[in-house]
């Protein structure tokens, strides 16, 4: 059966090209971008990055997620392992989600220390991924986790290609650009949005991934805002609610603009409604512009 559809399909596609058909087929690249993001707790990586996440997937790019701590304190009802192994499980059903691999820290939710122990675990995440971007929080942040996951990435940021650095695992030939998330702190310094990619057809996956986050999105960080009562029972309505919340998080500031229209042109950058935004670090590579589309593929040329 299988060597009949075969020729039936090669004969139609024969027959398909004499009349002038032509056809468009993806391709995995050559040689696949490489891209490691770190956060601080299950769902920070995904926050920042998971739309662009989605994207290098679907492109046939490979993307970690890295967790810092197990996520075991986050949470009004239950904690400790119980919780650490739920969470484990709603990154591992966000990794299905959108096509990438994630990995979680067995360090305590709230008790993240920038100690020689977490900079050469985050040193050999990064060689054993063979990274060429690597994305964290910046370290001016409301939250403790968040600033020292920043501060453990940034230590790791020239270490990386040190030989005598951690030995046992060869050092990377070839420093990657190290990148931070947007967020909202104004000190000591704002978050300057240096690179700004449209998620605008790709929100809805972002938030396919978050809502696998349900201990998260669906109940500890409403509790936090004493809006839990306002989360719809419904699993279809919550995923709607969810999809509301994020579409607010996601619009670009005026500052912002000025961002998509340098990468997109204003014409296009008219049309944008929603976007992942990056901060390029002053530690590692420092890319230019042609470097950027070559590490952002799916920024226009």
């Amino acid at each position: 059966m299988h060597f009949r559809i075969t020729l039936k399909l090669r004969f139609a596609l024969l027959l398909a090209l004499c009349l002038g058909a032509t056809f468009t087929f993806a391709q995995t690249p050559a040689t696949p971008l490489r891209i490691i993001v770190f956060g601080a707790h299950p769902d920070d990586c995904d926050l920042g990055a998971g739309g662009i996440a989605s994207i290098y997937s679907s492109m046939g790019h490979k993307v970690k997620f890295v967790s810092m701590t197990n996520g075991d304190a986050g949470h009004q009802d239950i904690g400790g392992g119980e919780l650490a192994k739920r969470r484990y499980q709603e990154t591992q059903e966000v990794a299905r989600r959108l096509g990438i691999t994630y990995d979680v820290l067995d360090n305590h939710d709230g008790e993240l220390m920038p100690t020689l122990e977490n900079r050469l675990a985050v040193i050999r995440k990064i060689r054993e991924w063979k990274a060429d971007l690597v994305i964290a929080p910046r370290t001016n942040d409301y939250h403790p986790d968040h600033r020292n996951t920043g501060v453990v990435v940034q230590d790791a940021a020239y270490l990386v290609i040190v030989p005598n650095v951690l030995s046992s695992v060869p050092p990377l030939v070839k420093n990657p650009v190290f990148l931070y998330f947007r967020d909202g702190f104004q000190r000591p310094n704002p978050f300057r949005p240096d690179i700004a990619v449209d998620i605008t057809e790709t929100l809805a996956k972002k938030v396919d991934g978050l809502d696998a986050h349900v201990s998260q999105f669906y109940e500890w960080l409403p509790w936090t805002r004493q809006d839990l009562a306002n989360v719809p029972k419904d699993l279809v309505e919550r995923k709607k609610w969810l999809q509301t919340a994020m579409e607010r998080r996601f619009s670009p500031t005026p500052e912002i603009k000025v961002s998509i229209e340098k990468w997109y042109g204003p014409e296009k950058a008219a049309r944008i409604k929603w976007v992942e935004v990056f901060e390029i670090c002053e530690y590692g590579r420092q890319p230019n512009p042609e470097e950027i589309r070559r590490l952002f593929p799916m920024l226009p040329r």
